[in-house]
């Protein structure tokens, strides 16, 4: 039976949970996105025969499960770094290898005219980028984006697995405390679909921002 008592008893030990949750999503989803950009330039930029080591890697992480590449990582890496710092990297790499294809469609997405008028233009190939292609890519591959900022905060709960407190962890380790189970599991589903919901609200805020501007 439901207690209110435990839901509320639980809930600063949750939250608690939630900042580490937090973290890792908001550190991870920025190396995811640095990353993510740096591998699609170059995979366009550079010749085939050097971009292909570049692909076979991003493929690797794509392919493999995102728990086996963190316990990998948590027992190869040296004892003073922590399962939280761990945690942010390997999401960082493992969703940079999607939003990399991302970013590379939003960028082949860009009408060829733009790169002949910035050629006509004779401006240097790192303007060109900044001023003229990456903003209208990006622009382009917000709603994707904003997907997988939802999916990396959705597999957070991996973190549990190289010891990481985030939320989930949380409510199972208040649950092995008192034996109470379903208050603090069900509040952390309840965080989850508020904070998702609150994402996806200001994706779409974004969005349609960016698309009331011209170009």
């Amino acid at each position: 039976m439901w207690s209110w008592h435990h839901a509320w008893e639980s809930l600063p030990v949750l939250l608690e949970g939630f900042r580490i949750t937090l973290l890792a999503t908001v550190l991870g989803f920025a190396i995811a996105a640095a990353v993510g950009l740096v591998v699609a330039v170059l995979r366009i930029t550079l010749p085939k025969w050097a971009s292909w080591p570049l692909h076979a890697a991003m493929e690797f992480v794509r392919l493999t499960p995102l728990v086996v590449q963190l316990l990998f990582v948590f027992y190869a890496v040296p004892p003073g770094v922590s399962g939280l710092q761990v945690g942010i990297i390997v999401l960082g790499i493992h969703y940079s290898a999607y939003m990399a294809e991302v970013y590379r469609a939003g960028i082949e997405d860009v009408p060829k005219g733009q790169w002949e008028a910035a050629r006509a233009l004779s401006l240097p190939p790192t303007r060109t980028w900044r001023a003229v292609i990456l903003p209208q890519a990006i622009r382009r591959i917000i709603p994707s984006l904003g997907n997988y900022a939802v999916s990396m905060f959705k597999d957070t709960p991996f973190l549990f697995f190289i010891f990481v407190a985030e939320m989930v962890t949380r409510a199972q380790q208040y649950g092995g405390q008192t034996f109470r189970y379903t208050e603090p599991i069900t509040i952390a589903g309840v965080i989850f679909l508020i904070a998702s919901l609150v994402t996806a609200y200001f994706i779409r805020r974004l969005e349609n921002r960016y698309a009331k501007q011209p170009g």
